[in-house]
């Protein structure tokens, strides 16, 4: 009897099981420049001083109910902030401004590094919008938000007690099984960082309200990536919601949050 072993390499791939996979980063692109034509936008706003580290900011027409911030994905080796400008529309037509930061890549920065520098952009959108956050991210992004809420927290704790919900979409929250990536050749990491970067091993901060959002039809990896955290945070006495999205696969399950009544974004922003 032959005993084979997980193939990580197929287990994080997506665009191979979705159809026309790689058509859509020019599509996000196409409509992300589309938006922006039209949005009241402040676009590359700086958060600290390395090249990247900037932010668009999308204002309602009224005072601003709160801040909504979106990080993208990406594996933290790919994209900015430019291709995902649409998204911002749910919550901007509900009366949100909405703040889209993109950051240094891997292997420029590491993970705990990255996790730094969306602390450092939380922190200066939070600065520019008075009341309360919410905050999602796609796949790396969905790490990236997950871990504003945990218990080493890079955020103030001003900051932090301002956010109310977390919607992480198809995210990454176990980062163990990365370093058995061809991918970790870029991302660098080892089992300390793997370990402390993963936001299902650690605690959340109290209060917090987590949903853990992603497609019916993605890849097993990041469905089990996304029922881990749900699990792990209800045992530490979270609210820690899991949805898997009926049809849904992992390029355009974020596609509701460009539609204001979408339960992704009453999810996101709520009522």
């Amino acid at each position: 009897m032959e005993v084979h072993g997980i193939d990580w390499e197929d287990a994080f791939a997506n665009a191979a099981y979705i159809d026309s996979g790689m058509d859509y980063p020019d599509r996000w692109e196409r409509d992300a420049e589309a938006f922006r034509l039209k949005a009241n936008a402040e676009l590359d706003l700086p958060y600290g001083a390395a090249p990247r580290e900037r932010f668009d900011l999308f204002r309602p027409a009224s005072e601003p109910r709160g801040l909504a911030v979106f990080v993208h994905g990406g594996y933290w080796l790919s994209f900015d902030q430019s291709s995902w400008s649409h998204l911002a529309e749910g919550a901007l037509s509900s009366g949100w401004a909405v703040a889209l930061p993109t950051y240094t890549l891997a292997p420029e920065a590491r993970i705990h590094e990255i996790t730094r520098s969306i602390g450092r952009a939380v922190t200066a959108a939070a600065k520019l919008v008075p009341g309360p956050i919410r905050l999602a991210g796609h796949s790396a992004g969905g790490h990236l938000v997950s871990r504003m809420v945990c218990d080493d927290t890079p955020l103030d704790e001003a900051t932090a007690d301002r956010i109310t919900r977390v919607v992480s979409i198809s995210g990454l929250h176990d980062l163990r099984p990365l370093q058995l990536h061809s991918m970790n050749a870029q991302l660098k990491l080892d089992e300390q960082e793997a370990t402390s970067e993963s936001a299902a091993l650690r605690s959340p901060r109290p209060n917090t309200e987590l949903v853990a959002w992603v497609g019916a039809r993605e890849r097993p990896e990041f469905l089990r990536q996304s029922a881990l955290i749900a699990e792990a945070w209800r045992r530490k006495g979270s609210r820690a919601d899991l949805v898997a999205d009926p049809g849904r696969h992992h390029f355009d399950v974020i596609e509701g949050l460009a539609d204001p009544n979408h339960p992704l974004t009453r999810a996101y922003i709520g009522p």
